[in-house]
């Protein structure tokens, strides 16, 4: 397989038309659909069906599809990677994190690094832990954030000196709005707007055999849409806090949830991991600023 050609396969798949792909690639119709189906030959499966009006994907095509992204996106970092010895101190180096007011160490850290050596890049990537390991792992980002736990087998880790708490952001007319701080037991009865990967690992936790008693209305990948689901009316978010503005003007507040734990963050990365000298340099400032990691492979 040719890493130009699953470009061509790409890009027919987010356009759903052969026709408008190959313009955006600046190729003829005709030289795309005849690489196309090349391909399906080298591949001996049906990729994909045609009609008047679009294309759609066989099972065949779908599977392809999630596997040329990553190696498309593996083509680009390793590309990128090479460049900057070329370049100098240059490069891009990526990163994965949920959501949390915790990633701003991070953040300054890159910008202490930037100032050093303005040719390198950072890509983030939002998302939660499981996708953001997930990439990792498969050798898609250099580093990762998560929250609160580390499989110390598979990565060599650095602490982050903060906290996320974890309590409801509400409208400002809402009657739990009138407390102070929130429990438990206040969830019940409230219409709640929760992020997909706390339902799964968070809520069996905290509640138990309770669980089905909450009245879950809607869940979120990333909280920005669960503010604005809050702010519509739709329920009550839990999250951590300082995700969403709730000064004046915003029409919202938050409460603190007592009794619940709170979310420290960690920067991960693959053991035995070899890194650009950009992704390199990255390193070494989260640990002159961090500390030595918990976890150490020369030791």
């Amino acid at each position: 397989m040719e890493i130009r050609v699953l470009r061509y396969f790409v890009e027919m798949a987010r356009e759903g038309s052969m026709t408008r792909a190959a313009e955006r690639l600046h190729i003829t119709q005709p030289t795309m659909s005849k690489q196309l189906h090349e391909l399906e030959d080298e591949l001996g499966q049906k990729l994909f069906t045609r009609s008047n009006y679009s294309v759609r994907l066989t099972d065949a095509g779908l599977l392809l599809l999630r596997r040329a992204q990553d190696i498309l996106d593996m083509a680009d970092k390793t590309q990128a990677e090479f460049r900057a010895y070329d370049a100098g101190m240059g490069g891009v180096v990526s990163v994965g994190s949920p959501e949390s007011d915790s990633f701003k160490y991070f953040a300054r850290a890159v910008k202490r690094v930037q100032s050093r050596c303005p040719r390198i890049r950072f890509d983030v990537l939002s998302g939660d832990s499981v996708h953001v390991t997930d990439r990792l792992d498969r050798g898609l980002l250099d580093f990762a954030a998560v929250m609160d736990r580390v499989d110390e087998n598979k990565y060599n880790f650095l602490e982050l000196p903060a906290f996320d708490s974890w309590g409801l952001f509400m409208r400002r007319d809402s009657p739990l709005a009138k407390k102070k701080h929130l429990t438990l037991d206040d969830l019940f009865g409230v219409p709640l707007i929760v992020s997909s990967q706390c339902l799964v690992q968070d809520f069996p936790r905290w509640f138990g055999d309770r669980l089905e008693r909450l009245n879950i209305v809607a869940t979120y990948n990333l909280f920005y849409n669960g503010a604005v689901m809050v702010r519509e009316g739709l329920g009550c978010a839990v999250s951590y806090d300082k995700l969403a503005h709730t000064g004046s003007g915003s029409g919202l507040c938050y409460r603190e949830i007592e009794g619940l734990n709170r979310s420290q963050m960690f920067i991960i990365w693959k053991k035995h991991q070899l890194f650009s000298p950009a992704a390199e340099m990255l390193l070494e400032e989260l640990k002159s600023e961090f500390g030595k990691t918990a976890s150490q492979e020369n030791e």
